[in-house]
């Protein structure tokens, strides 16, 4: 009889899962609290509009193609990949407009512009590009080719090449630096960790791999919207057997005496029982909400989390052609915006906002000569502060965009052009995907909460019990995300089918020591010579 599997949520942790597990022959069942999948990754859809909810890069198309290849399938059967021309316009306060471009002859000419048009300036991103390829390649790597379930798997000689390239103790905005020197080129490749939720001068060196895969790889669209990609996977599931149900909220995880997880408690009182349990839901939100009260989820409700946002989804009377398909507003006091968001929790007095309009480059998306156009606004999650007023954050929100917008643009009438609107805020990102205090991308990444130090795919407390999502190893981002749905793969493979497990022993102990050493020896020597 095939080993049951229940899937909490239908995000792109748990379709993908779902998709691998039942092609190797697990009886899986998902239970999605909404009535539709992805998460946060899904659509709306308004009178012939439609909008990405969340993600809408399609950025490191490789792992996306492996995910695919290794469930027999060729995504190119599945979707159809649209590439932008340009990566981005960035428009400044002063009215300077950077245009990032993967064509080296048009990127080189807008680096002479700011950077000053000695040999160096090339030079010089081509160093940086040379540096943002090891912090890929050496994370991809270390990251995510590991599972990181025990302490002596992160402690091992073989891993110390990779920290030591990576740069962990300096931030993406510190190595920028080394090799931009005027503000404008500084923020044009920096602004890219508010992706992962963190702010540039704290996120650590090795995310400049997003700016290496958007110059390198280039920034992809998939038509008809970011869900076909999860669409496409579910469909995979359901051939090989998963069947997937929606409108199925879930109370709590069933924990036997043991410690064991048994199953699933429906919201409507239903019962149903497994053999694994795997939660896809937001992994703070689950260990408070979902599982029997533990001292570790009093220590997750108070880990660093990422930032929430105020997403503005507007449906547009006429095409605005000002805009392309993804447009950057930076604020002018680029370092303070930043540390309002993750120091005061609270939206910036002048924001820096991201506006996608998926429109331009998939007329699908929108009524002919028309617009969707969505506003991204970071903003700190919800704290228990309680003279805090959203809907009144919310329209300062949306006058700063609309103010910041006319002017950049040279509009004058942009809210008029505004024919409908939808707003999510902390609030609705909390109620409508169970995200802990309203965080977007769940726990943030840094120092100590990334590799081993973040929470693992297997539960350390309850038994049959694994995660798989933006909190947990390796990480959040969709094509992270979709390398943790195949690390997870190979770990309940291994300890259902294969019956391979790994546990502590004397030979373990003695490569912990050896290996903990020569990390503390080679860091030292490291910061002494850096």
């Amino acid at each position: 009889m095939a080993i049951k599997v229940i899937i909490i949520g239908a995000g792109v942790g748990g379709t993908a899962t779902a998709a691998r597990l039942s092609a190797k022959g697990f009886d899986v069942k998902v239970y999605e609290k909404n009535s539709y999948n992805g998460g946060r990754c899904s659509l709306i859809n308004h009178n012939g509009h439609r909008f990405d909810q969340g993600p809408s890069l399609y950025l490191m198309p490789k792992i996306f193609e492996e995910t695919f290849r290794d469930l027999n399938e060729n995504i190119h059967d599945h979707i159809e990949l649209l590439k932008c021309t340009t990566n981005y316009n960035l428009y400044f306060h002063d009215d300077k407009v950077i245009k990032l471009s993967t064509d080296l002859t048009e990127l080189s000419s807008t680096l002479d512009e700011y950077e000053g048009d000695s040999e160096l300036t090339l030079i010089n991103f081509l160093k940086f590009l040379k540096e943002s390829h090891v912090h890929c390649h050496r994370s991809i790597k270390l990251a995510l080719r590991n599972d990181f379930q025990n302490w002596y798997d992160f402690f091992h000689p073989r891993h110390v090449p990779d920290l030591i390239k990576l740069h962990l103790y300096d931030t993406v905005y510190n190595r920028v630096c080394k090799y931009f020197k005027s503000d404008y080129m500084r923020r044009a490749f920096t602004f890219q960790t508010m992706y992962l939720g963190m702010s540039p001068y704290d996120g650590p060196a090795p995310y400049s791999l997003l700016q290496y895969t958007e110059m390198a790889e280039g920034i992809w669209y998939p038509k008809g919207g970011f869900n076909k990609v999860l669409q496409s996977l579910e469909n995979i599931a359901i051939k090989h057997g998963a069947e997937f149900n929606y409108n199925s909220d879930v109370k709590e995880i069933i924990i036997d005496d043991n410690g064991v997880a048994k199953g699933i408690k429906l919201q409507n009182g239903n019962i149903i029982n497994s053999d694994i349990v795997i939660c896809n839901a937001d992994l703070v939100y689950a260990y408070n909400k979902l599982l029997p009260k533990t001292p570790y989820a009093d220590k997750l409700g108070k880990q660093k989390l990422t930032s929430s946002s105020i997403s503005f989804y507007w449906s547009m009377k006429k095409i605005i052609p000002q805009l392309i398909m993804h447009n950057i507003f930076v604020a002018e006091k680029y370092k303070e915006s930043f540390d309002q968001i993750f120091k005061d929790h609270k939206l910036p007095d002048e924001p820096s906002f991201y506006v996608n309009v998926p429109s331009r480059l998939d007329p699908t998306a929108a009524p002919e000569g028309k617009d969707s156009v969505v506003v991204l606004v970071p903003v700190g999650h919800l704290t228990n502060n309680p003279n805090i007023n959203f809907d009144d954050i919310v329209n300062t929100a949306r006058q700063q965009v609309i103010e910041i917008m006319e002017k950049r643009l040279k509009i004058t009438n942009l809210r008029s052009l505004i024919e409908h609107e939808i707003v999510n805020d902390p609030r609705t990102w909390q109620s409508e995907f169970n995200l802990w205090k309203g965080s977007i991308l769940g726990l943030s990444h840094s120092m100590f909460q990334v590799l081993w130090f973040r929470p693992s795919l297997k539960c350390k407390i309850f038994n049959n019990l694994y995660f798989v999502g933006a909190s947990v190893q390796p990480g959040t981002g969709v094509p992270i995300i979709l390398y943790g749905a195949k690390l997870l793969e190979k770990k309940i493979c291994n300890a259902y089918l294969n019956k391979n497990s790994s546990k502590f022993s004397l030979h373990n102990f003695i490569v912990f020591l050896i290996s903990f050493f020569i990390f503390i020896i080679s860091i030292y020597f490291f910061y002494i010579f850096y």
